[in-house]
């Protein structure tokens, strides 16, 4: 999937509705709507009663112990200060409605926390989490607030749940704001959740280079990171596989059936998607980020599938199938997916440790600007066109061959250009390796029949002291192969 990247931030909390009866001290307003009924005093004091209220026996997060070897990183990069790292809080999807809470990275990197509205503080080498806990039954939130009650919206952990579980010291979100405005020189990683940010004045220069060290410090994934990632790549071949076994549905309802379907397996398996699914039938494959999924999936054509898996602690996959609707390519398709299938593998071959970032696209690349030649499609010969002063081929090509993958699809994004894209690869870096070719339907220089085709392929790839890994390799890219996966699943059309 080709780079972009957004960052959530806090909504504005609306006041309580004027049937709201009581005001939770902790936490503010309760959150109630204009259409719920009144609220009896009599039902207030019922519900405030009987209630079984203990804490739960929680189990140990994974990478605990990693994650304290992050936070004392970070610690040692800016000694003697204040380090906020803020998880967020709800976006508001519509109206009243918000979209299911997704954690900000950088803060789930260093303490593994997943609950909205906490905040990460790292200071003289020690750690707190603010963080905002259920509610008690002393108060009204558990059974009234449509945000936060666990009537409403589930259980949230307790203070020492979340302790328990992350192995960090957890206190009220409320003492936050104190722990703020004490002196001391003061770093945030901005933009996630704008109630923190407001509590401490901003240094551009500081706040940005807090993000970058946090993007760097997670260029380089540790044991336990790449089976997550694994994992992802893993249960996605298990989403993809699920598609070509519903191909029936998938003809009769479109790229929605598709989209649907690897969803599902999803959200059994994993967290969720890692990001909105790329699924382009026909001449939809040529736009890169085609994520309205709407069209029809019909007879005769390619279906471009760019979809991920986001684990349950957030690691995701990236990869890239380009599939037959009928099952078997036609001669066209078949030489041009296998000029992209030898790109890709090209550019796989060019990784290993000490090489520079953009090892994979240059070796990519030059493999296509030698078929676009062959194709008759350039304007100049490919040597010409490879000329950085040209790069006339990208007409067709239009994107970057690589980004890094771990936490975020496009991970690490606040990363120096000389520790990602100007830097060199490492072991323990993953990153993909996504040629392809796109002949826009309304492209006037090239043959008709090219118009509007779309391919790509794309897979997760694992530096290593030897060379690389190929996370994603359970699924089929030789045409043949991909052949007889979709026979052997039922995709095959007769």
């Amino acid at each position: 999937m080709s780079e972009q990247e957004s960052t959530p931030t806090e909504p504005a909390v609306e006041p309580a509705g004027p049937e709201t009866a009581d005001v939770d001290g902790a936490t503010g307003a309760t959150q109630v709507a204009s259409h719920d009924p009144a609220v009896p005093e009599a039902y207030l004091a019922f519900m405030r009663t009987g209630w079984d209220d203990r804490q739960r026996e929680v189990a140990p997060h994974p990478a605990a112990e990693q994650m304290a070897q992050r936070r004392r990183a970070l610690a040692d990069a800016f000694p003697g200060e204040r380090l906020v790292l803020p998880g967020g809080g709800y976006r508001v999807r519509s109206n009243d409605t918000d979209y299911r809470f997704r954690v900000d990275t950088a803060h789930t990197y260093y303490c593994g926390n997943q609950t909205s509205d906490a905040t990460l503080v790292i200071e003289d080498g020690e750690a707190v989490l603010y963080a905002r806990p259920r509610a008690t039954r002393e108060t009204d939130e558990f059974f009234r607030d449509r945000q936060y009650g666990e009537l409403w919206a589930g259980r949230r952990p307790s203070l020492g749940e979340l302790q328990a579980s992350l192995g960090i010291e957890v206190r009220h979100a409320d003492e936050l704001e104190a722990a703020l405005r004490a002196s001391g020189k003061t770093r945030v990683h901005r933009e996630v959740a704008a109630g923190v940010d407001a509590l401490v004045t901003g240094d551009e220069g500081r706040d940005t280079e807090l993000a970058r060290v946090a993007s760097e410090q997670r260029l380089v994934k540790d044991d336990w990171e790449v089976a997550q990632l694994q994992e992802a790549c893993d249960v996605t071949a298990l989403g993809f596989t699920d598609c070509v076994r519903e191909w029936a549905g998938v003809l009769e309802h479109g790229e929605r059936w598709l989209e649907g379907t690897f969803f599902r397996r999803a959200r059994t398996m994993g967290n969720d998607l890692g990001y909105d699914s790329i699924v382009a039938g026909g001449s939809h494959a040529t736009t890169l980020h085609w994520i309205e999924n709407s069209g029809p999936i019909t007879p005769g054509e390619l279906v471009l599938l760019d979809m991920g898996v986001e684990g349950n602690h957030l690691y995701t996959a990236d990869v890239t199938r380009t599939l037959p609707v009928n099952g078997t390519f036609t001669p066209l398709q078949r030489e041009l997916y296998d000029v992209v299938l030898h790109a890709q593998q090209a550019g796989i071959d060019a990784l290993r440790p000490g090489v520079p970032f953009l090892a994979a696209h240059d070796a990519a690349t030059v493999v296509l600007a030698h078929a676009l030649a062959d194709l008759g499609l350039l304007p100049c010969s490919a040597e010409e066109a490879l000329d950085p002063d040209s790069k006339v081929y990208a007409r067709w090509t239009l994107h970057g061959v690589s980004h890094m993958l771990g936490l975020d699809v496009h991970d690490c994004g606040r990363a120096a250009p000389e520790a990602y894209r100007e830097g060199t690869l490492a072991e323990g870096m993953v990153l993909t390796v996504e040629p392809g070719l796109y002949f826009q339907a309304d492209d006037l220089l090239v043959p008709e029949e090219l118009r509007g085709i779309g391919i790509r392929i794309e897979d997760d790839i694992l530096v290593t002291a030897e060379g690389t890994r190929n996370l994603s390799a359970s699924l089929p890219r030789a045409a043949d192969e991909v052949e007889a996966w979709m026979a052997e699943h039922g995709a095959t059309r007769r």
